[in-house]
Protein backbone atom coordinates (compact mmCIF):
# COMPACT_ATOMS: atom_id res chain seq x y z
CA UNK A 1 0.00 0.00 0.00
CA UNK A 2 1.56 3.68 -0.97
CA UNK A 3 1.32 5.99 1.77
CA UNK A 4 2.12 9.56 2.26
CA UNK A 5 2.19 11.85 4.91
CA UNK A 6 -0.47 14.04 3.73
CA UNK A 7 -2.63 10.92 4.05
CA UNK A 8 -3.40 12.20 8.08
CA UNK A 9 -5.73 15.22 6.92
CA UNK A 10 -8.29 13.64 4.79
CA UNK A 11 -8.20 11.37 8.22
CA UNK A 12 -8.22 14.13 10.81
CA UNK A 13 -9.81 17.48 8.75
CA UNK A 14 -11.80 18.62 9.59
CA UNK A 15 -12.69 16.09 12.49
CA UNK A 16 -11.29 12.28 12.82
CA UNK A 17 -13.19 10.54 10.78
CA UNK A 18 -12.48 6.56 9.72
CA UNK A 19 -15.42 7.18 6.41
CA UNK A 20 -13.80 10.32 4.80
CA UNK A 21 -10.29 7.58 4.76
CA UNK A 22 -12.61 4.79 3.00
CA UNK A 23 -14.43 6.92 0.50
CA UNK A 24 -11.27 8.13 -0.46
CA UNK A 25 -9.74 4.56 -1.59
CA UNK A 26 -13.01 4.10 -2.99
CA UNK A 27 -12.36 6.91 -5.39
CA UNK A 28 -16.05 8.39 -4.09
CA UNK A 29 -16.90 11.33 -5.31
CA UNK A 30 -15.74 14.83 -3.55
CA UNK A 31 -17.53 18.44 -3.95
CA UNK A 32 -15.32 20.94 -5.28
CA UNK A 33 -13.28 23.25 -2.83
CA UNK A 34 -14.98 26.16 -1.32
CA UNK A 35 -13.77 29.31 -1.93
CA UNK A 36 -12.47 29.30 1.51
CA UNK A 37 -10.64 26.55 1.37
CA UNK A 38 -8.69 27.44 -2.36
CA UNK A 39 -7.92 30.77 -0.72
CA UNK A 40 -6.07 28.99 2.11
CA UNK A 41 -4.34 26.96 -0.28
CA UNK A 42 -3.25 30.09 -1.92
CA UNK A 43 -2.41 31.98 1.33
CA UNK A 44 -0.25 28.56 1.65
CA UNK A 45 1.23 28.81 -1.14
CA UNK A 46 2.33 32.06 -0.67
CA UNK A 47 3.58 31.52 2.44
CA UNK A 48 5.92 28.61 1.71
CA UNK A 49 7.46 30.37 -0.83
CA UNK A 50 8.09 33.82 1.61
CA UNK A 51 10.46 31.46 3.19
CA UNK A 52 12.25 29.87 0.29
CA UNK A 53 13.06 33.12 -0.78
CA UNK A 54 14.55 34.32 2.36
CA UNK A 55 16.63 31.06 2.90
CA UNK A 56 19.24 32.14 -0.63
CA UNK A 57 20.13 28.70 -2.60
CA UNK A 58 18.57 25.56 -2.45
CA UNK A 59 18.57 22.43 -3.61
CA UNK A 60 15.49 22.34 -5.76
CA UNK A 61 13.97 18.76 -5.61
CA UNK A 62 10.51 18.96 -6.92
CA UNK A 63 11.35 17.46 -10.66
CA UNK A 64 11.37 13.57 -11.08
CA UNK A 65 9.32 10.15 -9.74
CA UNK A 66 8.93 10.09 -6.37
CA UNK A 67 11.54 7.09 -6.71
CA UNK A 68 13.91 9.18 -8.10
CA UNK A 69 13.36 11.67 -6.02
CA UNK A 70 14.02 9.60 -2.47
CA UNK A 71 16.98 8.70 -4.04
CA UNK A 72 18.52 12.00 -4.81
CA UNK A 73 17.07 12.59 -1.08
CA UNK A 74 18.96 10.11 0.11
CA UNK A 75 22.28 10.50 -1.38
CA UNK A 76 22.28 14.00 -0.27
CA UNK A 77 21.65 13.30 2.78
CA UNK A 78 23.82 10.78 3.59
CA UNK A 79 26.89 12.69 1.72
CA UNK A 80 26.13 15.53 4.61
CA UNK A 81 27.16 18.51 2.87
CA UNK A 82 26.00 21.26 3.77
CA UNK A 83 22.87 21.84 1.94
CA UNK A 84 18.85 23.33 2.09
CA UNK A 85 17.32 20.61 0.23
CA UNK A 86 13.58 21.79 -1.05
CA UNK A 87 10.78 19.12 -0.83
CA UNK A 88 13.05 16.37 -0.82
CA UNK A 89 11.28 13.07 -0.52
CA UNK A 90 11.99 10.63 2.44
CA UNK A 91 11.03 7.03 1.70
CA UNK A 92 10.67 4.20 3.45
CA UNK A 93 9.07 0.28 3.34
CA UNK A 94 6.95 -0.63 6.52
CA UNK A 95 4.74 -3.24 7.86
CA UNK A 96 1.88 -0.59 8.70
CA UNK A 97 -1.45 -2.06 10.26
CA UNK A 98 -0.45 -5.70 9.39
CA UNK A 99 0.34 -4.44 5.43
CA UNK A 100 3.08 -4.05 3.90
CA UNK A 101 3.44 -0.47 3.01
CA UNK A 102 5.63 1.98 0.77
CA UNK A 103 5.52 5.25 2.69
CA UNK A 104 6.53 8.67 1.35
CA UNK A 105 6.97 12.32 3.20
CA UNK A 106 7.91 15.34 1.31
CA UNK A 107 9.05 18.02 4.20
CA UNK A 108 9.14 21.77 2.42
CA UNK A 109 12.96 22.27 3.83
CA UNK A 110 15.45 19.52 4.82
CA UNK A 111 18.43 21.92 6.12
CA UNK A 112 21.45 19.89 6.46
CA UNK A 113 24.51 20.77 8.37
CA UNK A 114 27.39 18.74 9.06
CA UNK A 115 26.51 18.49 12.99
CA UNK A 116 22.94 18.63 12.99
CA UNK A 117 19.61 17.96 10.71
CA UNK A 118 16.71 20.10 11.14
CA UNK A 119 13.75 18.94 9.26
CA UNK A 120 10.85 22.19 8.71
CA UNK A 121 7.30 22.56 7.37
CA UNK A 122 5.33 26.07 6.94
CA UNK A 123 2.08 25.85 7.38
CA UNK A 124 -0.71 28.10 7.64
CA UNK A 125 -1.97 27.47 10.98
CA UNK A 126 -1.03 29.60 14.10
CA UNK A 127 -2.42 26.82 16.91
CA UNK A 128 -0.26 22.94 16.18
CA UNK A 129 -0.85 21.02 18.88
CA UNK A 130 -3.36 17.97 19.56
CA UNK A 131 -6.21 20.17 19.66
CA UNK A 132 -6.62 21.99 16.61
CA UNK A 133 -3.77 20.31 14.28
CA UNK A 134 -3.19 16.61 14.93
CA UNK A 135 -2.39 16.11 11.32
CA UNK A 136 0.42 18.62 11.61
CA UNK A 137 2.46 16.42 14.20
CA UNK A 138 1.38 13.63 12.89
CA UNK A 139 3.00 14.85 9.52
CA UNK A 140 6.13 15.75 11.14
CA UNK A 141 6.60 13.26 13.35
CA UNK A 142 6.24 10.64 10.50
CA UNK A 143 9.14 13.14 8.43
CA UNK A 144 11.03 12.21 11.63
CA UNK A 145 10.51 8.84 10.96
CA UNK A 146 11.61 8.60 7.74
CA UNK A 147 14.31 10.52 8.21
CA UNK A 148 15.58 7.98 10.50
CA UNK A 149 15.26 5.05 8.33
CA UNK A 150 16.99 6.48 5.46
CA UNK A 151 19.93 7.58 7.34
CA UNK A 152 20.23 5.30 10.84
CA UNK A 153 19.52 8.48 13.03
CA UNK A 154 16.81 10.68 14.29
CA UNK A 155 16.92 14.77 12.83
CA UNK A 156 17.67 16.93 15.04
CA UNK A 157 14.90 19.21 15.19
CA UNK A 158 11.46 19.05 13.81
CA UNK A 159 9.90 22.20 12.95
CA UNK A 160 7.03 24.41 11.85
CA UNK A 161 6.65 27.90 10.45
CA UNK A 162 3.36 29.18 11.27
CA UNK A 163 1.27 31.50 9.36
CA UNK A 164 2.33 34.38 11.65
CA UNK A 165 6.33 33.92 11.44
CA UNK A 166 6.98 31.94 14.35
CA UNK A 167 9.00 28.68 14.35
CA UNK A 168 7.47 26.36 16.62
CA UNK A 169 9.55 22.59 17.70
CA UNK A 170 7.80 19.37 17.28
CA UNK A 171 8.69 16.97 19.79
CA UNK A 172 9.90 13.35 18.08
CA UNK A 173 8.47 10.23 19.66
CA UNK A 174 10.32 7.92 17.10
CA UNK A 175 7.10 8.05 14.95
CA UNK A 176 5.02 6.40 17.51
CA UNK A 177 2.26 8.86 17.25
CA UNK A 178 2.23 8.76 13.37
CA UNK A 179 2.60 5.07 12.86
CA UNK A 180 -0.37 4.73 14.90
CA UNK A 181 -2.47 7.20 12.93
CA UNK A 182 -1.29 5.63 10.22
CA UNK A 183 -2.44 2.16 11.23
CA UNK A 184 -5.95 3.54 11.69
CA UNK A 185 -5.47 4.85 7.53
CA UNK A 186 -5.04 1.60 6.93
CA UNK A 187 -7.41 -0.55 8.45
CA UNK A 188 -10.13 2.33 7.16
CA UNK A 189 -8.91 1.59 3.56
CA UNK A 190 -9.29 -1.64 4.06
CA UNK A 191 -12.43 -2.05 5.54
CA UNK A 192 -15.14 -4.52 4.10
CA UNK A 193 -17.84 -1.92 3.76
CA UNK A 194 -18.28 1.93 4.89
CA UNK A 195 -18.08 2.52 8.42
CA UNK A 196 -20.32 4.02 10.53
CA UNK A 197 -19.78 7.62 11.60
CA UNK A 198 -21.98 10.40 12.33
CA UNK A 199 -22.74 13.43 10.79
CA UNK A 200 -22.84 16.82 12.55
CA UNK A 201 -22.92 20.26 12.05
CA UNK A 202 -19.66 21.07 12.79
CA UNK A 203 -17.65 18.22 12.66
CA UNK A 204 -18.55 17.81 8.94
CA UNK A 205 -18.01 21.36 7.92
CA UNK A 206 -15.99 21.50 5.18
CA UNK A 207 -15.89 17.85 4.28
CA UNK A 208 -16.08 17.22 0.28
CA UNK A 209 -18.79 14.52 1.36
CA UNK A 210 -20.50 16.48 3.70
CA UNK A 211 -23.62 17.02 1.21
CA UNK A 212 -23.50 13.09 0.52
CA UNK A 213 -22.61 11.82 3.89
CA UNK A 214 -25.62 14.12 4.70
CA UNK A 215 -27.99 13.08 2.61
CA UNK A 216 -27.73 9.29 3.48
CA UNK A 217 -27.92 10.28 6.95
CA UNK A 218 -31.65 11.86 5.93
CA UNK A 219 -32.56 8.89 3.77
CA UNK A 220 -31.71 6.36 7.09
CA UNK A 221 -33.25 9.34 9.51
CA UNK A 222 -30.40 8.68 11.09
CA UNK A 223 -30.17 9.31 15.12
CA UNK A 224 -26.89 11.82 14.72
CA UNK A 225 -29.51 14.20 12.93
CA UNK A 226 -31.17 14.94 16.36
CA UNK A 227 -29.72 17.84 18.12
CA UNK A 228 -28.03 17.24 21.39
CA UNK A 229 -26.42 14.18 20.21
CA UNK A 230 -22.97 14.25 19.74
CA UNK A 231 -20.29 11.58 17.97
CA UNK A 232 -20.05 9.40 21.22
CA UNK A 233 -23.80 8.58 21.84
CA UNK A 234 -24.74 8.20 18.45
CA UNK A 235 -21.84 5.85 18.25
CA UNK A 236 -23.05 4.00 21.59
CA UNK A 237 -26.47 4.45 20.26
CA UNK A 238 -25.80 3.03 16.91
CA UNK A 239 -23.44 -0.19 18.39
CA UNK A 240 -26.47 -1.12 20.43
CA UNK A 241 -28.88 -1.26 17.59
CA UNK A 242 -30.44 2.14 18.06
CA UNK A 243 -29.86 3.74 14.39
CA UNK A 244 -32.41 6.00 13.50
CA UNK A 245 -34.59 8.23 15.31
CA UNK A 246 -37.20 6.96 15.40
CA UNK A 247 -36.19 3.66 16.80
CA UNK A 248 -34.51 6.35 19.23
CA UNK A 249 -38.36 7.60 20.61
CA UNK A 250 -39.78 3.57 20.16
CA UNK A 251 -37.08 2.12 22.28
CA UNK A 252 -35.84 4.89 25.09
CA UNK A 253 -38.30 6.98 27.60
CA UNK A 254 -36.03 9.19 29.29
CA UNK A 255 -35.21 7.40 32.85
CA UNK A 256 -33.91 4.01 30.12
CA UNK A 257 -31.93 7.10 28.14
CA UNK A 258 -30.53 8.92 31.17
CA UNK A 259 -28.99 5.82 32.18
CA UNK A 260 -26.72 4.83 29.13
CA UNK A 261 -23.69 5.17 29.10
CA UNK A 262 -21.57 6.72 26.05
CA UNK A 263 -17.88 6.67 25.49
CA UNK A 264 -16.56 10.22 27.02
CA UNK A 265 -13.02 10.24 27.02
CA UNK A 266 -11.31 7.27 28.24
CA UNK A 267 -13.98 6.42 30.56
CA UNK A 268 -17.87 6.30 30.13
CA UNK A 269 -20.63 8.64 31.53
CA UNK A 270 -24.16 7.85 31.52
CA UNK A 271 -26.94 10.70 28.87
CA UNK A 272 -28.18 11.96 32.36
CA UNK A 273 -30.23 14.83 32.50
CA UNK A 274 -30.00 15.80 28.71
CA UNK A 275 -32.29 12.97 27.97
CA UNK A 276 -35.45 14.32 28.05
CA UNK A 277 -34.27 17.49 25.75
CA UNK A 278 -32.70 14.68 22.84
CA UNK A 279 -36.13 12.96 23.35
CA UNK A 280 -37.96 16.30 22.94
CA UNK A 281 -35.89 17.17 19.82
CA UNK A 282 -36.05 13.70 18.47
CA UNK A 283 -39.72 13.71 18.71
CA UNK A 284 -40.01 17.33 16.77
CA UNK A 285 -37.56 15.72 14.09
CA UNK A 286 -39.13 12.82 13.68
CA UNK A 287 -42.25 14.17 13.22
CA UNK A 288 -41.09 17.69 12.01
CA UNK A 289 -42.74 19.36 14.10
CA UNK A 290 -42.51 22.42 16.56
CA UNK A 291 -42.85 22.12 20.42
CA UNK A 292 -43.52 25.38 22.31
CA UNK A 293 -41.79 25.17 25.71
CA UNK A 294 -42.81 29.08 26.49
CA UNK A 295 -43.61 32.26 24.56
CA UNK A 296 -40.39 34.04 23.26
CA UNK A 297 -39.00 36.22 26.43
CA UNK A 298 -38.08 39.10 23.59
CA UNK A 299 -37.98 42.50 24.89
CA UNK A 300 -40.74 44.17 23.22
CA UNK A 301 -39.51 47.77 21.57
CA UNK A 302 -40.79 49.43 18.52
CA UNK A 303 -37.43 49.41 17.37
CA UNK A 304 -34.22 46.97 16.72
CA UNK A 305 -30.62 47.04 15.70
CA UNK A 306 -29.77 44.21 13.60
CA UNK A 307 -26.29 43.86 14.32
CA UNK A 308 -23.75 40.94 12.74
CA UNK A 309 -19.76 41.29 11.97
CA UNK A 310 -17.45 39.80 9.68
CA UNK A 311 -14.62 38.67 10.56
CA UNK A 312 -10.84 36.86 9.85
CA UNK A 313 -10.13 33.84 12.02
CA UNK A 314 -6.35 34.02 13.95
CA UNK A 315 -4.98 31.35 10.89
CA UNK A 316 -5.42 34.15 9.04
CA UNK A 317 -4.78 37.64 10.68
CA UNK A 318 -2.77 37.97 13.51
CA UNK A 319 -5.15 40.55 15.22
CA UNK A 320 -8.17 37.75 14.51
CA UNK A 321 -9.54 41.18 13.47
CA UNK A 322 -13.50 42.07 11.89
CA UNK A 323 -13.44 43.60 8.47
CA UNK A 324 -17.28 44.44 9.12
CA UNK A 325 -19.63 45.57 11.57
CA UNK A 326 -23.08 45.34 10.26
CA UNK A 327 -25.96 47.29 11.63
CA UNK A 328 -29.58 48.05 10.53
CA UNK A 329 -32.45 49.44 12.51
CA UNK A 330 -35.83 48.23 11.80
CA UNK A 331 -39.38 48.14 13.03
CA UNK A 332 -41.78 51.19 13.05
CA UNK A 333 -38.89 53.62 12.64
CA UNK A 334 -37.07 51.51 9.83
CA UNK A 335 -32.98 53.48 9.58
CA UNK A 336 -30.85 52.81 6.61
CA UNK A 337 -28.01 49.86 6.65
CA UNK A 338 -24.45 50.90 8.05
CA UNK A 339 -21.54 48.51 6.77
CA UNK A 340 -18.54 49.84 8.92
CA UNK A 341 -15.29 48.81 7.19
CA UNK A 342 -11.69 49.85 7.46
CA UNK A 343 -9.03 50.77 5.08
CA UNK A 344 -6.82 47.80 4.00
CA UNK A 345 -3.50 49.08 5.57
CA UNK A 346 -1.91 48.59 8.70
CA UNK A 347 -4.58 50.88 10.74
CA UNK A 348 -7.63 49.48 8.63
CA UNK A 349 -8.37 47.21 11.82
CA UNK A 350 -8.94 50.39 13.91
CA UNK A 351 -10.74 52.02 11.18
CA UNK A 352 -13.76 49.76 10.97
CA UNK A 353 -13.71 50.13 15.14
CA UNK A 354 -14.34 53.75 14.67
CA UNK A 355 -16.58 53.51 11.82
CA UNK A 356 -18.62 51.27 13.95
CA UNK A 357 -18.92 53.16 17.13
CA UNK A 358 -19.45 56.40 14.69
CA UNK A 359 -22.41 54.03 13.37
CA UNK A 360 -23.67 53.09 16.67
CA UNK A 361 -23.50 56.73 18.26
CA UNK A 362 -25.57 58.20 15.59
CA UNK A 363 -28.13 55.12 16.26
CA UNK A 364 -28.59 55.45 19.70
CA UNK A 365 -29.12 59.34 19.49
CA UNK A 366 -31.75 58.93 17.21
CA UNK A 367 -33.81 56.24 18.89
CA UNK A 368 -31.93 56.28 22.56
CA UNK A 369 -31.26 52.45 24.28
CA UNK A 370 -31.53 50.13 21.64
CA UNK A 371 -31.36 46.34 21.50
CA UNK A 372 -28.91 45.54 19.21
CA UNK A 373 -29.51 42.12 18.26
CA UNK A 374 -27.33 39.43 17.24
CA UNK A 375 -27.38 35.41 17.08
CA UNK A 376 -24.88 33.57 19.13
CA UNK A 377 -22.40 35.20 20.71
CA UNK A 378 -19.61 36.06 18.43
CA UNK A 379 -20.26 39.78 18.72
CA UNK A 380 -20.34 40.09 22.02
CA UNK A 381 -16.75 38.51 22.23
CA UNK A 382 -15.86 40.36 18.96
CA UNK A 383 -16.64 43.61 21.37
CA UNK A 384 -15.16 42.21 24.26
CA UNK A 385 -12.10 42.34 22.57
CA UNK A 386 -11.79 45.76 20.94
CA UNK A 387 -12.39 47.35 24.24
CA UNK A 388 -9.47 45.08 25.69
CA UNK A 389 -7.28 46.31 21.90
CA UNK A 390 -8.04 49.99 21.83
CA UNK A 391 -9.32 50.54 25.23
CA UNK A 392 -12.58 51.56 26.63
CA UNK A 393 -14.86 53.63 25.43
CA UNK A 394 -18.61 54.72 26.07
CA UNK A 395 -20.01 53.72 22.91
CA UNK A 396 -18.54 50.57 23.31
CA UNK A 397 -19.74 50.14 26.59
CA UNK A 398 -23.67 50.95 25.35
CA UNK A 399 -23.32 48.67 22.46
CA UNK A 400 -22.47 45.70 24.95
CA UNK A 401 -24.76 46.85 27.55
CA UNK A 402 -27.62 47.12 24.85
CA UNK A 403 -26.91 43.40 23.10
CA UNK A 404 -29.82 40.81 22.84
CA UNK A 405 -28.33 37.34 21.66
CA UNK A 406 -31.47 35.43 19.58
CA UNK A 407 -30.13 32.42 19.55
CA UNK A 408 -30.67 31.24 23.40
CA UNK A 409 -33.85 32.92 23.48
CA UNK A 410 -35.15 30.40 20.38
CA UNK A 411 -33.67 27.41 22.50
CA UNK A 412 -35.75 28.23 25.22
CA UNK A 413 -38.66 28.71 23.79
CA UNK A 414 -39.05 26.75 20.62
CA UNK A 415 -37.89 22.95 19.39
CA UNK A 416 -37.54 23.11 16.31
CA UNK A 417 -37.78 20.08 13.58
CA UNK A 418 -33.82 20.53 12.60
CA UNK A 419 -30.28 19.43 13.30
CA UNK A 420 -28.79 22.84 13.34
CA UNK A 421 -29.67 25.89 15.28
CA UNK A 422 -27.49 27.96 13.33
CA UNK A 423 -28.78 31.24 11.88
CA UNK A 424 -28.83 30.06 7.90
CA UNK A 425 -30.55 27.11 9.00
CA UNK A 426 -33.32 28.50 11.39
CA UNK A 427 -33.68 31.45 8.39
CA UNK A 428 -34.74 28.96 5.67
CA UNK A 429 -36.86 27.52 8.42
CA UNK A 430 -39.04 30.23 8.70
CA UNK A 431 -39.31 31.61 5.39
CA UNK A 432 -36.61 33.98 4.83
CA UNK A 433 -35.18 33.68 1.20
CA UNK A 434 -31.89 35.26 0.43
CA UNK A 435 -31.80 37.18 -3.00
CA UNK A 436 -27.46 36.24 -3.34
CA UNK A 437 -27.12 33.09 -5.03
CA UNK A 438 -23.71 32.73 -3.06
CA UNK A 439 -23.29 33.22 0.74
CA UNK A 440 -21.70 32.34 3.96
CA UNK A 441 -19.09 33.31 6.71
CA UNK A 442 -16.40 31.54 4.47
CA UNK A 443 -17.24 32.55 1.80
CA UNK A 444 -16.91 36.32 2.85
CA UNK A 445 -13.60 35.53 4.20
CA UNK A 446 -12.65 34.92 0.56
CA UNK A 447 -14.09 37.79 -0.84
CA UNK A 448 -12.17 39.41 1.73
CA UNK A 449 -8.87 38.04 0.68
CA UNK A 450 -9.17 38.56 -2.49
CA UNK A 451 -10.01 42.51 -1.94
CA UNK A 452 -7.02 42.33 -0.07
CA UNK A 453 -4.76 40.85 -2.85
CA UNK A 454 -5.84 43.35 -5.88
CA UNK A 455 -4.71 46.45 -6.45
CA UNK A 456 -7.28 47.50 -9.03
CA UNK A 457 -9.67 49.47 -7.30
CA UNK A 458 -12.64 48.69 -9.06
CA UNK A 459 -12.27 44.94 -8.39
CA UNK A 460 -11.78 45.97 -4.91
CA UNK A 461 -14.89 47.71 -4.62
CA UNK A 462 -17.10 45.30 -6.58
CA UNK A 463 -16.01 42.32 -4.05
CA UNK A 464 -16.21 44.70 -0.76
CA UNK A 465 -19.85 45.66 -2.14
CA UNK A 466 -20.67 42.07 -2.65
CA UNK A 467 -20.11 40.99 0.87
CA UNK A 468 -21.37 43.93 1.89
CA UNK A 469 -24.89 42.90 0.32
CA UNK A 470 -24.04 39.20 1.97
CA UNK A 471 -23.61 41.07 5.60
CA UNK A 472 -26.99 42.81 4.75
CA UNK A 473 -29.00 40.02 4.25
CA UNK A 474 -27.60 38.54 7.16
CA UNK A 475 -29.25 41.46 8.95
CA UNK A 476 -32.65 40.79 7.14
CA UNK A 477 -32.17 37.18 7.93
CA UNK A 478 -32.06 37.98 11.81
CA UNK A 479 -34.94 40.30 11.36
CA UNK A 480 -37.27 38.09 9.93
CA UNK A 481 -36.49 35.34 12.88
CA UNK A 482 -37.40 38.18 15.45
CA UNK A 483 -40.26 38.64 14.00
CA UNK A 484 -41.22 35.12 13.54
CA UNK A 485 -40.61 34.38 17.49
CA UNK A 486 -42.87 37.85 18.26
CA UNK A 487 -45.45 35.46 16.56
CA UNK A 488 -44.79 32.59 18.25
CA UNK A 489 -47.72 31.73 21.03
CA UNK A 490 -49.97 34.93 19.98
CA UNK A 491 -53.80 33.95 19.14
Amino acid sequence: MHLTASDFYPYFRPSECRLRVYLKAHDEHEDEPSPYEAVILRLGERHEAAHLASLGAVVDLRTGTLAQRAETTRDALLNREPSILYHGVLRRAAAIGGQACDVFGEPDFILVEPASVVIRDCKMAKRVNDDDHPEILRQLELYGWLFQGVTGAAPTKLEVLRGDGVLVDIPYDGGDGALAALARVVESRLLAGEPYEPVGWTRCGDCGFRSRCWRLAEDRRDVALVMEIDRGLAVALHDSGTTSMDELLATFDEATLSALKRPWGTKTQKVGARAPTILRNAKSLATKSEVLLQKPAVPQHTNYVMFDCEGLPPQLDELDKVYLWGLQVFGETPGPYHGATGGFGADGDRQAWEALLRSAAEIFEAYGDIPFVHWHHYERVKIDGYIKRFGPHGIADRVKANLLDLLPITRNSVVLPLSSYSLKVVEQYVGFQRQLEEYGGDWAMAKYIEATETEDENTRSALMNQILDYNREDLEATWAVLKWLNGIGEA
